[in-house]
């Protein structure tokens, strides 16, 4: 059961993350006590020095008044062990108080109730990740003036490094950052050559705000463009018949695997990509949960069967010892 000042810094949170609210609300958003109980904590932070206003009519309530100091961080224990949880599962050196996210995240525990913290902090220490070798986390630094870029539309001039390591340089509007697949990506619009554009950021090795603005497209659907960014231009085609609509598949087979259009009868649908990695795609192919053919993609096809192979190899009965 939370103390009274645990409850009444609840109050002022609620209060100033949703003005207006009436006293019946905050007393629900208080874990449903009486109406009485609620203007009581109002009264316990007015008598703290911190201006609650009251507006009376159908249209009033409670809202912080000038000259507030903002309310500090409550965490329950859920919210907390959930937090660190989460970084240790996306970010593996979140124990290392050398590494920024590290170093974040010891400043939450030491604000911590004792308690709390003590519980958190034995989750921080004794959780042993395992890390995910296809992840590639970005510069820090680099990220945060990409963000910033994309927040203000604000052109930048990327500097960049293929996998096969050659250095490139281009100005470009950002248009978007996409976490996907574990990796990070810049969805951006480049000047040369003029056209859309994805680059992973954990290859960007610097950026410089320009001085230009941009405006973005209205429609823009980032995930959607990457994804399509991601199925196309690789070296091995592939095209496959499924037999089951476009609005039945999509989840499976979406634009990560390439395009999806009505097949030539009713009910069925083509879906046509391209690939670097045939075994990685047919492996892929295997979620979808209606019968499929591939029809296109000799690399693709061979890749199937190996599969299939291996599959039926494993499940044939043992032969008899001599």
């Amino acid at each position: 059961m939370e103390s009274p000042t645990a409850r009444a810094l609840m109050a002022f949170e609620a209060v100033q993350g949703c003005p207006g609210i009436t006293a019946d609300r905050l007393a629900e958003r208080l874990g449903g006590i009486s109406e009485r109980a609620a203007r009581r904590y109002i009264a316990i932070l007015r008598e703290a020095g911190i201006p609650i206003e009251s507006v009376r009519g159908p249209y009033g309530g409670y809202r912080v008044g000038r000259g507030a100091r903002p309310a500090p961080l409550i965490f329950t224990q859920a919210e907390a062990l959930g937090l660190v949880m989460a970084v240790l599962d996306g970010h593996h050196a979140a124990g290392d108080s050398g590494d920024p996210v590290g170093s974040a995240l010891g400043k939450i525990v030491r604000v911590l109730p004792e308690s709390l913290g003590a519980q958190v902090e034995a989750v921080r220490r004794t959780a042993a990740p395992a890390p995910d070798r296809a992840a590639a986390r970005p510069d820090p630094e680099i990220t945060s003036r990409l963000v910033q870029a994309c927040a203000q539309n604000q052109t930048v001039r990327v500097s960049y490094r293929s996998e096969a390591g050659n250095d490139s340089s281009t100005p470009a509007d950002p248009l978007a950052i996409v976490v996907r697949h574990g990796r990070w990506y810049l969805l951006c619009h480049a000047h040369r050559p003029d056209a859309r554009r994805a680059y992973r950021i954990d290859r960007v090795t610097e950026v410089e705000l320009l001085p230009g603005v941009f405006v973005p497209p209205s429609d823009l659907d980032p995930v959607a463009i990457l994804d399509e960014h991601l199925a196309s231009g690789w070296e091995y085609h592939a095209e496959i018949l499924i037999h089951a609509a476009p609005a039945e598949v999509a989840a499976t087979a979406g634009t990560a695997l390439g395009t999806l259009r009505p097949g030539p009868t009713p009910g069925t649908t083509i879906l046509t990509g391209t690939t670097s990695a045939p075994d990685w795609y047919a492996r892929q192919l295997t979620a979808i949960p209606v019968p499929y053919r591939i029809v296109g993609g000799p690399e693709l096809v061979a890749a199937a069967r190996r599969i299939a192979t291996r599959l039926l190899n494993a499940t044939a009965p043992e032969p008899p010892h001599p």
